[in-house]
């Protein structure tokens, strides 16, 4: 059975991706952070439903941590699915931004994918086969005000999966972006339906599940001629 890291796996698109995967036939290692007990209860969830998944916790912008921390799951097999979910928002005014907010926001969303994929690399690519997948975002194309930390870090990824694709496609490994739009979240709720209807020409937020589906299908042997991209799902935004 293949084993997948999910980072961020307790936000909404996280659980959305740690139920599609292992739906699939995966075994999922649930990452959170500060989201502990969320993670516990959705493994319990996952494992009742006859799932193979497990919890794994650390602070993805700590590269000692995270180095320490992928020591036990290496010793279970190197995940050859990795999904970096993890992300923060930090939203204000560049005028206004603090360094702590600038740093904070890149910490999670690029150091985190640095910390995580990176000590990984080299027994994913000895498996000859693998997926990397990076979750960015709509504003690293559009931008968004008060987003310029946010903005940055998922530009930043979206560059980071275009090199690394070079790096590792002849190993059988693919790296890939999806960069979601207006998705249904607590983060979104407070924007109304007509100003939805304005920005998207969907008219409506995306599900999570549409997001999950997207990982899935580039997870999965289907996708192997796919890597390097930046794929939108964000109903005609951009």
């Amino acid at each position: 059975m293949r084993r997948a890291l999910v980072t961020g796996g307790t936000s909404p698109i996280g659980e959305a991706i740690c139920r599609r995967l292992v739906a699939d036939g995966l075994h999922v290692i649930v990452h959170a952070h500060h989201a502990g007990e969320r993670a516990r209860v959705l493994v319990d969830q996952l494992r009742a439903d006859g799932a193979c998944a497990e919890v794994w916790r650390c602070d993805l912008a700590d590269t000692v941590a995270t180095r320490e921390a992928l020591t036990p799951v290496l010793a279970q097999g190197v995940p050859q699915v990795i999904v970096h979910n993890a992300g923060t928002h930090e939203d204000v005014t560049m005028a206004g931004m603090s360094e702590a907010q600038w740093r904070g926001v890149l910490s999670v969303s690029l150091d985190g994918f640095f910390n995580v994929v990176q000590p990984l690399l080299l027994p994913l690519t000895r498996t000859r086969w693998g997926r990397i997948i990076a979750l960015s975002s709509v504003s690293a194309r559009l931008g968004n005000r008060g987003q310029v930390n946010y903005a940055a870090a998922k530009a930043g990824l979206e560059g980071a999966v275009r090199s690394l694709a070079r790096e590792v496609g002849s190993r059988g490994i693919t790296v890939n972006a999806i960069a979601p739009g207006m998705i249904a979240s607590p983060a979104t709720d407070f924007i109304g339906a007509d100003e939805v209807a304005s920005v998207v020409p969907a008219r409506r937020r995306g599900e999570p599940r549409e997001v999950a589906d997207l990982v899935g299908f580039l997870a999965s042997g289907q996708a192997g001629y796919i890597s390097g991209q930046t794929i939108g799902i964000n109903g005609g935004m951009a």
